[in-house]
């Protein structure tokens, strides 16, 4: 008994002796493998969706550098012959026209390896010189192709001595309310030559109506909390897979800053307008529609016993013009444009914006009471 209880006592003793050598062997062999498993699993997830997209889209964003001839009426003598009194005995005086020199900075990228760039209509349109910078620190003359005041865009060549990486528009599918959005630029000018500045948010919405500012409607278009502001303007919005989704253009602020309410101009629309401009150098807007309307305000509603006062109505049709032809008749109500609603006037002249001469688009029109169809082919006004 004394010798199997000794047996047993060894036994036990070995056998947490192997135990306690094997925990060793395992602390000594798997945890250090456990910690650079660890330390690679860390520097692979710093690499995501977005550190790709930006480090393929970086050598794409440039900045534009504008020299632009503003004209300036001035009057002297102004504040002098303010006095209405005097007014009435001094001869009537012509304001003086002053040129100056300003100079404008904005962002854009590269659209082609042979040096096609989109910016803003705001930011090279009236250029009288244009430099762009890369981000490798090189400068190029540039030359406007072409520039369109409504939609806010405008086409610059350069000539690269190589061929230029390039980004590709979005043209798939549309934004994705939610989906990520990435905006690069150079945000006050204040790194020219230099990477881009790049921020990071969220698509907050889609078909954004800023309505009519200087002659240009930003309608269709993107909204992001992606930090934007001045200097961004041309700059690309983009998607995690480094797609263009919208070309950067306005700013809601208060204060001049970003808030998080920036806008763009769509891919899709931008595709269209900056084709155009690459082809003729400008966006035919000649329309001829033959159709003199009004707004419907209350009273029209009330005459024409409509249940809103909402459209626009006919008021003239000129003879022999498109409106004649797809059998438009005064009084008639426009509601509706290719399935988009038309409120007023404005909705009506920026969705007219959004076709050609020689598109032919379908209009939802009450008569009497009742919703038909009218399908009108856009004229030229030179035709």
């Amino acid at each position: 008994m004394a010798r199997l209880l000794v047996y047993l006592v060894a036994v036990l003793t070995l056998g947490c002796q192997n135990s306690a050598r094997s925990q060793q062997q395992t602390d000594s062999a798997v945890l250090p493998q456990s910690a650079v498993t660890l330390t690679d699993s860390v520097h692979l997830n710093r690499r995501n969706a977005i550190t790709r997209a930006v480090g393929a889209a970086t050598p794409a964003i440039v900045s534009v550098n504008v020299i632009e001839v503003q004209r300036i009426q001035y009057d002297p003598f102004a504040n002098f012959f303010r006095d209405p009194f005097l007014q009435q005995y001094l001869p009537r005086r012509r304001s003086q026209i002053l040129e100056r020199q300003v100079q404008n900075l904005g962002s854009g990228f590269v659209i082609s390896p042979d040096g096609y760039i989109v910016t803003n209509d705001h930011v090279a349109g009236n250029a009288t010189r244009i430099t762009v910078s890369f981000p490798n620190g090189e400068t190029l003359d540039g030359r406007l192709v072409g520039s369109d005041e409504v939609s806010d865009l405008a086409l610059v060549k350069v000539d690269p001595p190589d061929e230029l990486p390039h980004l590709t528009f979005a043209t798939d599918e549309g934004p994705i309310v939610g989906e990520w959005a990435i905006a690069l630029g150079n945000p006050f000018g204040l790194f020219e030559a230099a990477e881009p500045t790049v921020t990071v948010g969220v698509v907050s919405g889609a078909g954004r109506d800023l309505g009519h500012r200087d002659g240009r409607i930003y309608r269709d278009m993107i909204q992001t909390d992606a930090s934007i502001n001045r200097g961004n303007s041309g700059g690309p919005l983009m998607n995690a897979r480094g797609e263009v989704i919208g070309v950067n253009t306005a700013i809601y602020s208060e204060n001049g800053g970003s808030v998080g309410l920036g806008f763009a101009v769509p891919a899709a629309k931008a595709q269209r307008i900056i084709d155009e401009l690459r082809a003729k150098g400008s966006v035919d807007r000649a329309y001829y529609t033959g159709l003199l309307f009004v707004e419907v305000d209350e009273r029209i509603a009330d005459a024409l016993d409509l249940a809103s006062a909402s459209g626009v109505v006919v008021a003239e049709i000129e003879p022999g013009s498109p409106g004649e032809h797809a059998g438009f008749l005064r009084y008639d109500v426009i509601v509706a444009m290719e399935g988009e609603t038309i409120s007023n006037t404005n909705d009506f002249l920026a969705r007219l914006h959004d076709f050609r001469p020689g598109d032919t688009i379908l209009c939802a029109v009450i008569r009497d009471t009742e919703r038909i169809g009218l399908q009108i082919t856009i004229g030229r006004t030179d035709s």
